[in-house]
């Protein structure tokens, strides 16, 4: 029986079993995938597969895929439980078996049981090429990392004890803690910089470029965004009230360029103009708003950090702000008496 072929793009597309002309004709009008057929200890890069870029034909007995949640990983993530405390400024708190791990960005951990080692190490833990290769593979890892918000290095939280064990990661602003199963989502979820929590050990953090030169400049999130790989339960944070919605195929949606928190691989990210010039100039939202198409989840956030940022800068004394003592029978008067108004 002739070879099998299953070809899979990260905006979705999906194709297979199919025979290798035919798979040969996907790969000469995309290039940009990942195929797989029996033999293959993983997928591969279309462009990297010589059967689909030339013409030598093979005959093999097809069998189903390996899944793509693990690809480029020597281990799954281990498996956690976990709460969500709070409401305006949350926290989670994972709960570990023996041997068992979570990952965190610098700083973000509130308590831990004794029992539960805390260890730094250049690379994240996720078991990828990136990670336990040699020191050109984790520099360059780390410095995805780095480009994206995160240190170069991270830490990684172990039960060494018996029994169950528990450790808490705060969320740095007002807002919501996202939990997101990425065995559910494809392995992959796409994010704003700089908004990942925490994690169970074996999640990859890396880097996403944004291709499109005027999604980059006006998309709000730049050229580069995070990338969450893996099968394992990843945290995020998110800016106020938090909504998630589930795109149909060619469903579109409008949203504030700061307000996208994350979103699957296949969404398709694109800007539209707002309006003419005197929308643009004085209706408040810009020149440009994002335009998300589906299939696909996206999450959305109320209250984006730069935007927080901006008002509390706004009203600061030393930014220009001017306060009107509403809470004080003498105003500004008072303030004077107290002092305040000599603190530069």
């Amino acid at each position: 029986m002739a070879v099998q072929w299953y070809l899979e793009y990260d905006d979705g597309r999906k194709y297979g079993p199919v025979g290798m002309q035919e798979a040969q004709q996907y790969a000469l009008e995309d290039s940009r995938g990942y195929a797989w057929k029996e033999g293959f200890s993983g997928w591969k890069p279309i462009a990297e597969i010589r059967e689909l870029t030339g013409n030598t034909a093979m005959f093999e007995k097809p069998s189903a895929p390996p899944s793509r949640l693990t690809a480029g990983r020597t281990n799954k993530a281990d498996e956690i439980d976990y709460t969500i405390f709070g409401e305006d400024i949350q926290y989670v708190e994972i709960e570990l078996d023996p041997g068992e791990s979570a990952i965190s960005e610098a700083g973000a951990m509130m308590y831990k049981h004794p029992k539960i080692v805390m260890d730094t190490v250049f690379g994240d833990a996720s078991g990828s090429k990136e990670d336990t290769g040699g020191f050109m593979d984790k520099l360059v890892g780390a410095g995805k990392r780095l480009i994206t918000g995160e240190s170069l290095f991270t830490t990684v939280f172990t039960h060494t004890g018996s029994g169950k064990a528990t450790v808490a990661f705060g969320a740095p602003y007002p807002g919501r803690i996202i939990p997101v199963d990425l065995s559910e989502v494809g392995g992959t979820l796409i994010c704003q910089k700089d908004c990942f929590l925490c994690a169970a050990k074996g999640v990859s953090v890396g880097l996403f470029l944004q291709k499109k030169i005027l999604t980059g400049l006006f998309g709000g999130e730049g050229f580069i965004m995070q990338k969450l790989e893996g099968d394992g339960m990843t945290f995020i944070h998110a800016g106020g009230m938090l909504k998630e919605i589930e795109l149909q195929a060619g469903e579109e949606l409008h949203l504030d360029t700061g307000c996208l928190v994350a979103m699957q691989p296949h969404v398709h990210f694109d800007i539209e103009q707002a309006g003419g010039i005197k929308t643009g100039l004085f209706g408040g939202e810009g020149f440009f708003f994002a335009k998300l198409k589906g299939p696909g989840k996206v999450w959305i956030q109320s209250l984006p950090f730069s935007r927080l940022a901006g008002r509390m800068l706004a009203a600061a004394p030393q930014g220009g702000g001017v306060d009107k003592g509403e809470g004080s029978a003498l105003g500004s008067l008072g303030d004077l008496v107290m002092g305040d108004r000599f603190n530069f």
